[in-house]
């Protein structure tokens, strides 16, 4: 006995489809769907509405619920607008369609499109289920390209802007400074200039009863009332050390615009991973400034010396900056209180925690400091002394080192974006084979997920090599970065941790090697910040 019909009408919108004004409205699409119902006498158990979501996910808040109430037998047919309604996602729009829903009795009817599986699917639902993937992945690439523009442009185009500063009433996504609060801002990078952590930042907030920037924003919008919902008065004032030090490292507070911190894995995901600093896009002198860049520098600094000293004072400055070539563990400080001197050394922390696992690599801090102090004496003479034949030594090095990897990744990068094109044309080529009978639907379906596949590859491998030239490009300026650094230092007599962490990005100790005489031969390679190792 035939099941009697009970009737989901399933209705989606993105932000996506605004293009298309009213024509694909909720309300149109409930008035298409509600009068096709009743022309067709089909009764209606419910209405399920997605409004504002991507047709590319079926992480769907109101399409699970139509599902599962399909799982309990209360839904055995499902009514949408069109197909791009139901979803933009070939292959799993492919899964419901035609193997789920008939395996289940459930039918399925897009109305403008006159696909009705009771009637049987016409040959080119494929094909529109396709073009809708395509769209997606073309509307994914316009509007990056979009942002892309906005963000060169310097405008701020993110939901709230930081504390210190508002939105301005008169010139759509540009900041302008807030004087109710960037006194705040003002406030936080004076303390952290002069010492102050921000762990303690935060006890000094806290005291001083300053508002957190979701507080503000409650009182001024309501929004993040969920936030202070029921909780005590002291929520309002309760900052925490990742967000002190967000705007601690924000360049927006030198009127600088960010973006490319984070990315999103793949126009069909919303899952997004975090983009190397060295990555990052700044566009500069976007809006007004709250804070000098020497004070911004000095606490950068002040933080940087706050990582790498400690009480026992100099002799921590290395702290962090040695590494172990074998496990890459660092080197800890350590002091041998068997000896009447109490020598101080280190060795890497991996083997203190288990010997199985790596060697000692153990260094003298004496034999250390000095080696590491002539280096840096050597190139801070050498570059006052010649410049000019410094800066073309090193990126005559650089060059060497690099030609023949960038002549590969240029190659690399001209070979993937001619099989990208091919990719296209062969793509485009199929569809009219499958559209004259040539092909069945089984290979095409096959071809068409094997060259989408190698598609999205290739585009990732064009964007990787892309990133890997500009790098290389980069290496010129980032040796004159170095040489305007060494120079702020005229023959240290010294070392301290801001001289260290200024110039050096990390020192590699080797494991010593015992020769003939009781002679001790140890490497010890010192890479340079912005241009790594250099003799």
């Amino acid at each position: 006995m035939k099941q009697p019909i009970s009737a989901a009408l399933y209705m989606r919108l993105s932000r996506d489809d605004e293009t298309y004004g009213d024509s694909v409205s909720i309300e149109t699409q409930r008035k298409i769907l509600t009068e096709y119902a009743q022309e067709n006498h089909i009764p209606v158990y419910g209405e399920y509405v997605d409004d504002g979501v991507s047709g590319t996910t079926f992480e769907r808040d109101n399409f699970k619920r139509m599902m599962e109430d399909v799982d309990a037998g209360k839904v055995n047919c499902i009514i949408v607008k069109d197909l791009s309604r139901f979803g933009r996602e070939y292959i799993k729009t492919g899964y419901y369609l035609e193997i789920d829903f008939p395996s289940r009795g459930i039918r399925f009817i897009a109305v403008n499109d006159n696909e009705d599986t009771e009637k049987g699917l016409s040959d080119f639902a494929p094909f529109k289920s396709l073009f809708n993937d395509f769209y997606a992945k073309d509307t994914s690439r316009k509007v990056k390209a979009a942002y892309a523009a906005k963000y060169r442009a310097g405008e701020y185009i993110t939901t709230y802007a930081p504390i210190g500063y508002k939105k301005d009433p008169d010139q759509k996504n540009h900041l302008i400074i807030d004087n109710e609060t960037r006194w705040i801002v003002e406030r936080m990078f004076t303390l952290a200039a002069n010492g102050y952590g921000a762990y303690r930042i935060c006890h000094v907030f806290f005291d001083e009863k300053i508002p957190t920037p979701a507080w503000l924003h409650y009182e001024r919008s309501g929004d993040f009332g969920h936030i202070f919902d029921g909780e005590p008065e002291e929520k309002r004032f309760n900052w925490t050390v990742p967000e002190v030090k967000k705007i601690l490292e924000n360049e927006v507070y030198l009127g600088n615009t960010v973006y490319g911190k984070c990315k999103k894995i793949s126009y069909k995901s919303k899952k997004r991973v975090d983009v190397p600093k060295e990555e990052w896009q700044i566009v500069p002198n976007t809006h007004d400034p709250i804070i000098s860049e020497d004070l911004f520098n000095r606490v950068q600094e002040q933080f940087s010396k706050r990582r790498r000293q400690t009480k026992g004072g100099t002799t921590q400055i290395f702290s962090g900056l040695l590494k172990c070539p074998d496990c890459g563990w660092t080197l800890n400080y350590c002091i041998n209180r068997s000896h009447k001197n109490q020598d101080a050394y280190y060795r890497c922390r991996k083997y203190a925690e288990s010997h199985r696992l790596c060697t000692p690599h153990y260094i003298r801090y004496d034999v250390l400091y000095p080696y590491v102090l002539s280096r840096l004496q050597y190139w801070t003479s050498a570059v006052h002394q010649d410049e000019t034949a410094i800066v073309k030594s090193l990126i005559r090095s650089h060059d060497a080192e690099n030609s023949a990897a960038s002549n590969r990744a240029a190659m690399e990068l001209k070979n993937a974006e001619k099989r990208l094109k091919k990719l296209d044309d062969m793509l485009a080529k199929i569809y009219e084979d499958r559209i004259s009978g040539e092909i069945t639907e089984r290979n095409f379906s096959m071809l068409t997920q094997k060259y989408q596949q190698e598609q999205e590859e290739l585009t990732e491998k064009i964007d990787t090599l892309a990133a890997q030239l500009a790098e290389d490009r980069q290496k010129t300026d980032n040796v004159e970065k170095w040489i305007e650094t060494v120079k702020q230092y005229s023959n240290p007599t010294e070392l301290t941790a801001e001289l260290l962490n200024s110039l050096i990005e990390k020192i590699i100790i080797h494991e010593a090697v015992k020769r003939p005489g009781k002679i001790r031969e140890q490497q010890i390679e010192i890479f340079y910040r912005f241009i790594g190792k250099i003799d």
